[in-house]
């Protein structure tokens, strides 16, 4: 196949390239060149912005689209507008475009609504903007390939909300976690998802999927980044209200965390639908040693201004606040 990708140098986009030259297809990169320019130096890269420059997608046709960067409705539907001829369309959405997760949303529960006009994609509006995005797709391609992701993790991760479970392990002393430790877990290898991605254009795959894997605990995420690490760290497990209380930040400042019961099924999405239609899942541990390989080689910096971990200062500090509580009990 002639496969297109829209972005291609960051996370997800970058794997669904490796697989696609691996599996011996053409690809195509629209981008405007400013991350990592020097990747993929075999396949053709046009250089544009999908906000305003998109002159360089005239009169091209493709056997496949993948749009793993399309977040504003207006910019998708400009960029529907500049394509010429294609074949399948992958348009890569999110959970967060559920109008409520505060139980497990399946493909047909129904989808957040946009509030107010804005195209800050940052806030509040991601899910409802990106909803917004799938709409405008499937309007032009009615059999495109929606897969909506959960946490997406695993080697070239630029935000660090998963990296920085087993990297934490790597350093000394005891490692705080949130109860408990039954608590619901989920997330997606980036190598996982590319695959079906490229697996959906050979195969002419169309609908919308919830693409994360089955729900583990979090003592299972935990013990193997400890294990994988070759860590003995001992693992405090504290209370959600005593996080709370000492101003911990669910999510980015402790990852993967979500007490807020707003989202308490966001990490038990139910996956049947897309298991079913052929998405593999590798076990947890191979993810956790493809994290720390690419740890290993010293390029793991994240590049999201508010890259996620909890500080250690601050860690140490809450665990003992949570000692001395103990012993006043």
């Amino acid at each position: 196949m002639q496969i297109l990708v829209l972005g291609g140098t960051q996370f997800l986009g970058r794997h669904v390239v490796d697989v696609a030259l691996e599996r011996g297809h053409t690809v195509t990169l629209f981008n405007r060149g400013r991350t990592r320019p020097e990747l993929h130096p075999s396949v053709e890269k046009l250089r544009g912005d999908r906000d305003g420059d998109l002159g360089a997608l005239a009169d091209r046709s493709f056997d496949a689209v993948v749009d793993t960067s399309g977040y504003l409705p207006r910019v998708v539907n400009a960029t529907l507008d500049a394509l010429g001829d294609v074949g399948h369309y992958t348009f890569v959405s999110s959970v967060s475009v559920y109008a409520s997760v505060a139980e497990p949303a399946a493909e047909d529960a129904p989808t957040a609504v946009l509030e107010e006009e804005t195209e800050d994609y940052r806030s509040a509006a991601y899910g409802p903007l990106k909803a917004l995005c799938e709409t405008a797709v499937r309007t032009r391609f009615p059999g495109a390939f929606v897969p909506r992701p959960g946490l997406i993790v695993g080697p070239w991760d630029p935000t660090g909300r998963f990296t920085y479970w087993p990297k934490r392990f790597l350093d000394p002393g005891p490692v705080l976690a949130p109860a408990p430790p039954s608590a619901a877990a989920q997330v997606i290898d980036v190598r996982d998802l590319a695959a079906w991605i490229v697996d959906a254009g050979e195969r002419n795959l169309a609908g919308t999927f919830n693409a994360v894997a089955p729900p583990t605990t979090w003592s299972e995420l935990i013990e193997t980044c400890r294990t994988g690490a070759g860590s003995d760290a001992e693992v405090v497990w504290v209370d959600p209200e005593f996080l709370v209380e000492h101003e911990i930040g669910e999510w980015m400042e402790l990852p993967l965390w979500l007490h807020d019961p707003a989202y308490a099924s966001m990490l038990s999405t139910p996956v049947d639908r897309a298991l079913a239609a052929g998405l593999s899942i590798r076990p947890l541990v191979e993810t956790v040693a493809g994290t720390l390989e690419w740890i290993a080689t010293g390029d793991d910096e994240s590049s999201d201004p508010r890259p996620a971990g909890l500080d250690r200062r601050k860690e140490q500090r809450v665990l003992e606040a949570w000692a001395d509580r103990g012993r006043l009990r």
